[in-house]
């Protein structure tokens, strides 16, 4: 139904008016290029639309103003890293006060024991231990999971993303083998050798790969979120945990996407029972910081191999994981927000914005699709997918460069990656209701 003329056309226009508004970003970024490999701090900075990255200059609440003085409805939030809100001004004391007492010692303080009582209390798993990232949590936890069952393999989902993990930077080819995801650059060894991938949902598919008897763990979103949201069926994670009891394999839930459901994610939501549990970048309210919890029954064989003299050569750790700045930062973010209060009023949030694209898509009877999933929402150009890999046969690069840039010139972030929208304490109705109507004058523009 998109005429791709128009669209190439209208692009166009958008990428002139972004050049002609943001001259303050044009000069830094041009000077960036100078030093910074890609012009920017980090590859994926560039992904964002535009012909050069914006450069803020201030972030609050749910708000950013970039160089140029222009002012943004931030629905990305740091994809997830700042699901808290910009600047949170516990979190800045917090980590002020710990600043001047100390960062990195080596030794632990009060806040580790109250961080680690309330990780438990959230998310249910009795024992916990810090890391800096979500990556470094799911590959610490990949290394246990090996080691406590002999086992050599991991099963991930298809399209899955659990951070920069080689184990699960992994998709099946279209004759159904495991190849390197993609984008992945240079992995250590092919992936056919370290893991083991099936589509999301495919319950068959698990049962068979599991019975091979050499899978050490299942590491899975509750919902995929990096593809699009790809939601499970009634009754998958039931089955996906008896599967996994039945073969002897351990469950590794990932939420630090699906947080987004509520205040102990989709884990205490939905009545999951994971061995191991990884959460990352909200926790810290902006600040790096994540954490992985286990089983009683884990923690004990793991406490064994702990007490070895050489865990600092394990694979596990890092001198600056669970350092006292991060623990300041978690201890309170999760004291005073991502509650309970916090996601009353961030669900329905999403539940608007949500329906406030729907009724752009029947409006104009487009075979397009949102989901929703807790606090977070997404539209695709296609059907609601069953897996990662219908999911990612529907994405339409040109036109995702076009309603993203469509958004920022008209005070609109969305996550680069997705056509995702993630909502903070600090949104209101009037921030949903501006998306609506940008998201429905790109549509307007697009067919008139």
């Amino acid at each position: 139904m998109i005429d791709r003329e128009r669209l190439a056309a209208l692009h166009l226009a958008e990428e002139q008016r972004f050049v002609d508004t943001h001259p303050r970003s044009a000069k830094l970024a041009a000077a960036a290029r100078n030093t910074l490999l890609g012009g920017v701090p980090m590859a994926w900075m560039t992904r964002w639309p535009g012909s050069f990255p914006l450069f803020f200059e201030t972030a609050s609440g749910a708000g950013i103003t970039d160089a140029d003085d222009i002012e943004y409805v931030d629905f990305c939030l740091g994809d997830t890293g700042a699901m808290t809100g910009h600047a949170l001004p516990q979190v800045a004391e917090a980590i002020h006060r710990q600043a001047t007492r100390g960062i990195t010692t080596m030794l632990p303080n009060a806040d580790a024991v109250w961080v680690g009582a309330e990780l438990a209390r959230r998310f249910g798993l009795p024992i916990w231990q810090m890391a800096m990232t979500a990556t470094d949590a799911n590959r610490f936890v990949l290394r246990f999971a090996r080691y406590l069952t002999g086992r050599p393999k991991v099963l991930v989902f298809d399209w899955c993303y659990h951070g920069s993990v080689d184990e699960a930077l992994v998709t099946l080819d279209p004759t159904g083998r495991i190849q390197p995801r993609v984008g992945n650059i240079a992995p250590m060894v092919h992936p056919e050798h370290t893991s083991v991938v099936v589509p999301f949902n495919d319950l068959a598919a698990v049962e068979k790969a599991l019975a091979t008897g050499e899978i050490a763990c299942v590491l899975a979103e509750p919902a995929l979120t990096n593809i699009g949201i790809v939601l499970p069926e009634p009754g998958f994670h039931e089955a996906l945990r008896a599967l996994t009891r039945r073969f002897g394999t351990l469950l590794v839930i990932d939420e630090t996407h699906t947080i987004c459901v509520g205040p102990g994610g989709a884990t205490r939501a939905w009545g999951l029972d994971p061995d191991f549990f990884v959460i990352g970048k909200p926790i810290g309210g902006g600040m790096p910081a994540a954490a992985y919890g286990c089983t009683t029954e884990v923690a004990e064989r793991l406490n064994r191999l702990l007490g070895d003299p050489e865990v600092d050569t394990s694979g596990v750790g890092g001198t600056l994981s669970g350092n006292a700045l991060a623990l300041a930062a978690v201890r309170a973010t999760l004291a005073g927000s991502l509650r309970d209060e916090d996601f009353a009023r961030m669900i329905p949030l999403a539940a608007a914005w949500t329906a406030g694209v729907q009724t752009t898509i029947a409006e104009f009877g487009l075979p397009w699709n949102v989901q929703q999933l807790g606090a977070r929402a997404e539209y695709w150009f296609c059907p609601p997918p069953r897996d990662g890999a219908a999911a990612a046969a529907a994405v339409d690069h040109q036109l995702d460069a076009f309603m993203h840039l469509w958004a920022v010139n008209r005070g609109i972030l969305l996550t680069p990656f997705h056509n995702m929208a993630l909502m903070s304490p600090f949104h209101s109705q009037q921030d949903v209701d501006l998306h609506s109507h940008v998201f429905h004058s790109a549509v307007s523009a697009l067919l008139a």
